[in-house]
């Protein structure tokens, strides 16, 4: 995809884990790229910008404040991002794929786990939701169950009660559920929860660890 950041030039890719970065509503890829010093170092680091121009900022798909969404949308993202992926895996050769998504990018994040179950080592998600979508859910549940932390702050302003529950009961279904909470943390990210995210991640993903020189 265009105007992807990247925390690896191109030539150094190759055969190295994958971790798919996925920016927030109303954010964009620098914000994501601004977290690639966090990731284990094995990584290579992918922050793609999100298709949606949001006055300006990116988003994934239109979304409301009741977290309501067009699966057209969200679907038609979702396609492009897959087909991004098979591109960049048949140039590099990536050892694996893994994902991390804040907020709506963890809808994204989630949604590409349920067209793709086998295809991720790994899954984060900060302080997002998983959709709620009939079509979706006739595949569930998905096989294989892999390792998956959900971070958040549990008085979270921005992700409503009931997008909690059912992001919880699924996650639950789903994956090989971890779950981390932090007071205080708001809609946001914090230096304890990118340090969890970075240590679950180096204990699931193969060749993620790298020691510092």
């Amino acid at each position: 995809m265009e105007n992807t950041a990247w925390s690896r030039p191109e030539a150094d890719r190759a055969g190295t884990p994958l971790l798919l970065m996925l920016h927030g509503y109303g954010s964009s890829e620098v914000r994501m790229a601004e977290l690639f010093g966090s990731m284990p170092k094995g990584f290579t680091c992918a922050a793609p910008r999100g298709p949606l121009d949001v006055g300006g900022a990116r988003g994934w798909f239109l979304l409301d404040c009741f977290l309501d969404n067009d699966f057209a949308e969200v679907i038609g993202a979702a396609s492009r991002l897959l087909a991004w992926l098979d591109t960049g895996t048949a140039r590099h050769g990536f050892s694996s794929m893994s994902l991390l998504g804040f907020s709506q990018g963890m809808a994204m994040a989630t949604t590409l786990l349920r067209l793709r179950p086998a295809a991720f080592t790994a899954a984060v998600g900060l302080s997002g939701f998983v959709l709620h979508n009939e079509l979706l859910a006739a595949m569930e549940p998905l096989e294989p169950k892999i390792p998956f932390l959900w971070a958040r702050d549990a008085a979270d302003p921005v992700i409503n009660p009931d997008a909690t529950a059912f992001t919880a009961e699924w996650l639950a279904a789903n994956t090989d559920l971890q779950q981390a909470r932090y007071g205080g943390l708001g809609h946001n990210t914090g230096p304890a929860e990118l340090r969890d995210a970075a240590s679950f991640l180096t204990g699931h993903v193969p060749g993620s660890f790298m020691p510092s020189p």
